[in-house]
This record gives C-alpha cells, structure tokens and sequence, in this order.
C-alpha cells in the first residue's frame, strides 16, 4: 500500500513538470511569432515610402533620370557632331541645316556639345544659332567652317551678319578650329592685284561672328580669318571672356575690325593675336568695364575708342583698360576718336605698358574725326576726360603724340606719365608733337622732351570774391569744383525728346541725348574768363565759325 502511494506521488510530480515545461514552450514561440510579425510590418512599411524616393538596390532596377545640371548624363549622348545631323563636309555642299538641327538638338541638354569634328571643312551658309539654351552649352570648332564666297549668293536680309549668336546665356565658343569669311570678293578693288569687279559689291557687309542679347559667353582658342567686315562683334552683351583667340586679314582689306565692341559690359579680352585692314579693338558706345591685356596687335589700325558721337549721337562710354600690348605696323597705336556736333561722355580710360614699333601715330585723341575727305564743321563734342597714357614707348614714323581737342569743350585729365617714342629709323619728314585744346599732367621721363610744353593743367574754375576761401589750392580741389559746377547744372538741365532709328545691325534703337555739352561749354567759358572779366551768358556770345578738321 505505501509502496502504491509513492508511485503516484512520482506520478503527479512527472506530469506537473511535463505541463509546466510545455506551458513554458509554448509561450517563448508564441512571443517568437509575434516579434515575428512585427518586424516584417514594419520593414513592409519602410518599403513603400523608400519606393517612391529610393529605389530598392536591384540591378535589374531602371536608372532614375537625373535632375536638371546634372553630370550624370551619358558622354556620348551630350555630343551633337553635325556629321551624324547630315553634314556632307565637302566644302561645297550647304551644311547649315545640320548645323542648326545639331544646334537645337543640343539646345534643350545641360552641358551640351555641339562638335565640329577636325580635318573636314563645312560650308555654312548665314545662319542664326538662337537660346536661350540649357546652361553650359558649348560650340566646339575643331574643323573649318567656309562663309559662301561670292556675295551674289547671300540673301540681302543677311547682309548684316554671317553667323548671329542671338540670346545665348552660359555659353562657350571653343576649338582648334578656324572660322573663315573667305571675304576676298567682298574687299573688291581694295586688293592690290584684284581686279575691278563688273558687279557692284553690297554696300552692306557681313561681320563673321555677332553675338547678340548675350551673356556669360567665352571666346576661346578659335582662329577667325578673311572676314568680309568686322571679325567678332559683341552687341548689347554683358560678361564677355576672349581668351586665347587669332584674328586675321590682310592689311589692305577694309574696315576689317578685330574684335567690336557695342553696348556691352565686363568684358575681358586676353592673350590674342589680333592682323587685320583696321581697329584691332573698336570700343563703341555703351562700353564700361572692359579690360584688354596681353594682346599683340598690328598691322592694322590700332586700338581704338570710337568713332563716338556721328550724327550728334549721345556716345558714353567709361572705365576702359588697355595694358602689356605690343603695337606693331599700325597707323596709330592708342586713339580715341568723336565726331564733331556728338553729345556724351568718354572718361576713366587707361592705356598702360604698350610696346610700338613702327607705329605712325603712337598717341592720339581726335575730336575733328571724320572717315571722308571733308566732314561738315560742327559745334559740340564728345567731352572726354581721365585718360592716361602711362608707359607707351617704341618708334614712330610720323608724329608721336596729336592731341587735337575741341575748342568749345577741351579735353581735361588728359595725363602724360613716361612716354618715350623715338623715331623709326631710316624714315624722314617727321610732324612735331600737337597738342590742341588738351589738359592735364606729365610725370617721369618724357621722350621728346618737347612733349612738357604741350601738357597744360585745366583751367581754373572762378570763385565769387565773396567765398576767398573756396579758392582752390591744388590740383584735385580745382577738379572738384568744376565737377561739383557740372553736376548742379546737369541737374537742371533735361533731356531732349527721344529719337528712334536703326542702328548699324538694322535694329530698331532708341537714344536719349543730353544738353549736357552745353553745361560744359558755360564751365570751360566762365573757367577761362576769370573772375575779374565780363559775367556775359557765354551762350549768348558763343562763336558759331567753323572749324577745320585736323589732319595729319
């Protein structure tokens, strides 16, 4: 009986223990499921919000398309060669419409090329490239692109340009390539050994390339030759870069300008060679800001501001900075030039550290400008003021410095500071140094010393002898006061009725002129008469003779 008990003691104590570690068991699997599932709730719901923003790392995945600016285009789908838009390349066939299908192709991608492959010569007949485009669009000339040579072929509502950037933003012209005009036929009986032609040439001629409305735009390493008229042309443009650029054409083709200048702002132009028939830079109104160096320039006409002013025109232009130029074979070397009867302002202009050699007016300011054999005498003239000449040395063969200002509003600040021109050996009949009408300083050696006598200070400005102690003492206070004078009386003065006509391009231009030459012609009458002389209106006795043209 006691042994029976026992066994079911042992019995119990089995079975309690079976159902507690089953009780145990099933507990620590139930909490495993549910752990379980919650994880992969959770990871299910992670996934659908990284599915619209990170795609999961599958490599059957499509690649997201990259945003706007991106680097991650494909090369070779952001390279548009006009070979594969239908270009034959033969120099012969009309290639212009590959040209443009490449160009609006590229347009519409960000860092796009559009190549001009090298070793092939295309001929592209006058064409538009149009933005705005997507940024950091580049042309790049690695071949020869050929204007049509005869002129008879060109469309006469083309005659103003060959190949017109209009509106391009972010843009880059670049390559080893060469751009050729091939403006022989265009120069007529200018060439020496060209005979006269039987067709009579436009009286319009193309400029090679025209940028238009454009901004941020990079001109470098390119070749630009033979154009019929001005080889590069700026107009209405805002921060240009010129860098590493040829321009070229023979000495006796005309108005061949190297690199024009119109309306335009921040520009630099740098470490280019510039050969051609006139200005190798022509700086026109509307310029400021503009700072060219390390140029080699010649033959030619030289660097040139103007002419500013033609047709009494208002002409503005300001902060010019020419500096480390070599002047070569050119007819002048530094030279501002204004029409007579123009209206406006040329002032803060430098020319700084240029080398001539052979040049034969090395230093010239001309307010008598006229590009006829006679020009009407006019009165009025482009006031100009604060221009250096600071370190022009070398030879020339005709006169080293002219400075024919106008007697109605003189040049004043016109500063002298070590010049040193000699003669070019071997030429004779040399013209002595003018100087007309021109104020300002000399510093440093001057070479020909004659040059001193001719570097006059401006005119002083008279004080009412009730203010003894408004009398300037210096130099600077003197300027002071006649600039305080001319900008009480401009602000008195209003601006004559606006005037609309077509500029240069065929455009449609409005300019507002100014009577502000007659303020300076009462500050320069009343500074040269003094205080003790008649207070007469020096408007009412203002001489109307005319004058004649200055000429070498």
């Amino acid at each position: 009986m006691k042994k029976a008990n026992n066994s079911s003691i042992l019995f119990i104590l089995v079975l309690w223990l079976l159902i507690v570690t089953t009780f145990f068991t099933l507990l620590v699997e139930a909490k495993k499921n549910h752990n379980t599932k919650t994880k992969m709730h959770k990871n299910k719901k992670h996934n659908n919000v990284d599915h619209r923003n990170n795609p999961p790392n599958d490599a059957n995945s499509p690649v997201p398309i990259p945003d706007k600016g991106s680097s991650t285009y494909p090369t070779k789908s952001s390279v548009f060669n006009i070979l594969t838009f239908g270009a034959k390349g033969n120099g012969v066939s009309d290639d212009s419409k590959a040209l443009l299908g490449a160009w609006n192709s590229a347009c519409k991608v960000t860092r796009a090329t559009v190549e001009i492959p090298s070793g092939i010569k295309f001929l592209i007949k006058p064409i538009t490239l149009q933005g705005p485009c997507m940024p950091n669009l580049i042309l790049q000339i690695n071949g020869v692109i050929l204007a049509p040579p005869k002129f008879g072929s060109w469309p006469k509502s083309s005659l103003y340009q060959w190949i017109n950037f209009k509106w391009v933003h972010n843009f880059t012209l670049q390559g080893s390539g060469t751009v050729d005009g091939q403006g022989y036929n265009w120069w007529g009986t200018s060439q020496p050994n060209q005979k006269k032609k039987s067709k009579k040439i436009p009286d319009i001629k193309p400029t090679a390339l025209r940028f238009y409305s454009s901004y941020n735009v990079t001109v470098r390493d390119i070749t630009i030759v033979n154009s019929p008229l001005c080889h590069l042309k700026f107009d209405s443009s805002k921060g240009v870069k010129i860098d590493n650029i040829t321009i070229s054409a023979p000495e006796s083709s005309p108005n061949t300008d190297g690199i024009h200048l119109q309306n335009t702002q921040d520009v630099e132009i740098q470490y280019s060679n510039i050969a051609s028939g006139d200005d190798c830079l022509s700086i026109q109104t509307g310029c400021s800001n503009v700072h060219a160096h390390h140029i080699n320039c010649g033959p030619g006409h030289g660097i040139s501001l103007g002419g500013l002013g033609k047709d009494k025109t208002a002409a503005c232009v300001s902060n010019i900075v020419f500096e480390d130029i070599i002047i070569q074979n050119t007819l002048y070397g530094a030279r501002i030039k204004t029409w007579q009867g123009g209206l406006g302002s040329v002032k803060n202009v430098t020319f700084s550290n240029i080398q001539v050699s052979n040049v034969k007016v090395p230093i010239m300011i001309d307010q008598f400008y006229c590009d006829k054999n006679v020009c009407k005498n006019q009165t009025g003239a482009v006031a100009i003021s604060g221009v250096k000449f600071n370190q022009i040395t070398g030879t020339y063969s005709v006169q080293p410095v002219h400075l024919a200002c106008s007697t109605s509003i003189p040049c004043i600040d016109v500063d002298l500071i070590s010049v040193q021109l000699e003669p070019t050996p071997g030429y004779s009949g040399f013209q002595q140094e003018l100087c007309s009408n021109s104020y300002g300083k000399s510093m440093g050696p001057l070479v020909p010393a004659s040059i001193i006598s001719y570097v006059a200070p401006p005119p002083r400005f008279p004080q009412p002898p009730t203010s003894p102690s408004a009398v300037p003492t210096t130099r600077e206070e003197n300027n002071e006061l006649i600039q305080n004078w001319v900008d009480t009386k401009v602000a008195k003065e209003k601006p004559v009725k606006k005037r609309t006509k077509r500029n240069d391009m065929g455009e449609l231009a409005t300019e507002e002129q100014y009577t502000a030459s007659a303020v300076i012609k009462v500050r320069i009458a009343e500074a040269r008469r003094g205080p003790n002389k008649s207070q007469a209106d020096p408007m009412a006795t203002q001489s109307n003779s005319p004058r004649k043209k200055i000429a070498l």
